[in-house]
Formats: C-alpha cells, sequence, structure tokens
C-alpha cells in the first residue's frame, strides 16, 4: 500500500474512475456543459493529492486545488440557474 500511495498511483485510480464516470454519464446523454462543470473539480482536487503524495512542489499541490474552487461555484451558480 505504500508505494501505491507514494507514487500517486491512487491518485490515479481515483482519476480513471472520475473518467469512467464521464464516459458513463456521456453515454447516458449528459451534455458536455454539464458534465465538465461537474467533474472538473473533483479532478483538480485530485490532481493536486497526487502532487502531494509524490512530492511535488507546494504550487504544483495547490494552484489545482485552488482552481478547483472557482469551477465549482461556476457550477453551483449554473445549477441554481437552472432550478
Amino acid at each position: 500500500m505504500d508505494a501505491l500511495f507514494s507514487s500517486g498511483y491512487a491518485a490515479d485510480i481515483v482519476l480513471a474512475a472520475l473518467l469512467i464516470e464521464a464516459i458513463w454519464l456521456r453515454w447516458r446523454g449528459w451534455s458536455v456543459g454539464d458534465l465538465l462543470p461537474m467533474l472538473l473539480p473533483a479532478a483538480l482536487i485530485v490532481v493536486g493529492l497526487r502532487a502531494a503524495l509524490t512530492g511535488a512542489a507546494w504550487w504544483w499541490i495547490s494552484a489545482p486545488i485552488a482552481l478547483s474552487f472557482p469551477v465549482h461555484i461556476a457550477d453551483v451558480i449554473r445549477r441554481g440557474r437552472k432550478l
């Protein structure tokens, strides 16, 4: 298990699961415009996690995590308009 996390492969598995989810939802008829704002924040957070697990510099950790917040807020606003 140590190697799975220290190599960052654990984060890669989560990213693969997000990709499979995106493909499945797209196949079920979701538009890319609905999928991207919904899944991108999670993917960015996992990219930051991967950077932290592999010992990357702080900016490689913080940048994707910080970018996930405005994307998430945009998704929340977009969903609020649909209600």
